[in-house]
């Protein structure tokens, strides 16, 4: 039970609008029936939207909201212009300990832009980073990082991705020492930039207590060589769309196929049992909610394209995540990461 949990919700956000925002809310408001909801956004539209949800109305506030942050409105933008806005309010309610979590499916550049001023990134951190999950070969799932949110990565921040990424897992998942890799382009010691290589050494110089397997390439993110893949924001989000794009390529070539002739669908429907157990394994809604880490709160994106369901698969990332205490984790080993640097500054000045 998620007793007092309190999420802040982004009402007007989405391609689809509010309707599916709220319809989304209703399915979570059944998986966790002690959580409550501050829905920011266009008062009258969400109260037509909430007539339809009679049992929501008992654990749902709406927040009225001046104006809406448009899916084109650059992040500078809505910076200059977003205050009062439901995406701004929304991520101002977990600033003022009112919620514990935002979700929204908006704008993602205006969301992180927009978190990242109201909310700072934590103590040692300096660069937050996005999360994607991947399904992948061992009927687990791949967390992949950074995938957008800081393009270039030096060595020290991504260990600072690893140990975030690490606490993620760990309380999405489940998993006591997840697996972690950094994606390159091999697997040998002396191959990739000098960042990458300089990020190894500090996981292993510094003790960092973690599950470290050295460097993965990029079809080991899908086989599930490592649970947790680390990254630069630039290659993670051409890998992540690499990923994407191929999965639907795939999807079209299988439908192709099974609509070709007669005895193709006759096949078809003999094999639509395991057909459809495939295609919620790879519906998109399934693994929904992507994760800003390394901010001073719980901030969950939600695919802008989002069904019901799928935006409810995002809401359940942000009661789990803030059930867990994962950012106390981050702080303990960014700490740690930290107080490693200044030892190994202080035995080098007394060598020298």
């Amino acid at each position: 039970m998620a007793d007092g949990l309190v999420l802040s919700i982004d009402g007007m956000g989405g391609d689809a609008g509010p309707q599916t925002v709220v319809e989304g809310v209703a399915i979570a408001a059944r998986r966790w029936p002690q959580t409550r909801f501050l829905l920011h956004g266009d008062e009258s539209e969400l109260a037509r939207c909430l007539d339809r949800h009679p049992a929501l109305k008992a654990v749902v506030s709406v927040r009225a909201a001046e104006r809406t942050i448009s899916m084109e409105m650059k992040a500078s933008q809505a910076l200059r212009q977003g205050k009062g806005a439901s995406l701004w309010n929304a991520v101002e309610a977990v600033k003022d300990d009112e919620a514990h979590a935002v979700v929204s499916a908006g704008n993602t550049g205006a969301f992180m832009a927009i978190a990242m001023f109201r909310l700072r990134t934590m103590a040692g951190v300096h660069r937050p980073a996005l999360t994607a999950g991947i399904p992948n070969g061992r009927a687990r799932m791949t967390v992949m990082l950074d995938v957008g949110a800081t393009v270039e990565a030096d060595a020290e921040q991504l260990v600072e991705f690893a140990i975030m990424g690490e606490a993620f897992y760990r309380a999405l998942y489940g998993v006591e020492r997840p697996m972690i890799g950094l994606l390159n382009v091999g697997a040998e010691d002396q191959k990739g930039h000098e960042e990458i290589r300089a990020a190894a050494r500090l996981i292993r110089d510094r003790r960092i207590d973690m599950d470290f397997r050295g460097f993965v390439e990029g079809d080991d993110i899908c086989k599930g060589a490592v649970d947790v893949v680390v990254t630069d924001g630039f290659t993670g989000n051409i890998s992540l769309k690499s990923i994407e794009g191929a999965a639907r390529l795939v999807g079209q070539f299988l439908r192709e196929a099974l609509t070709s002739g007669p005895l193709a669908q006759t096949g078809a429907a003999l094999a639509y049992p395991a057909l459809k157990k495939l295609r919620k394994r790879m519906d998109p809604s399934t693994n929904n909610g992507a994760v800003f880490l390394g901010l001073n709160g719980v901030v969950v994106k939600s695919h802008g394209g989002a069904n019901a369901d799928g935006f409810a698969a995002a809401i359940d990332v942000a009661v789990r995540l803030a059930r867990s205490h994962y950012r106390d984790e981050i702080a303990r080993n960014i700490a740690r990461l930290g107080a490693g640097a200044d030892q190994s500054a202080a035995e080098q000045r007394d060598a020298s």
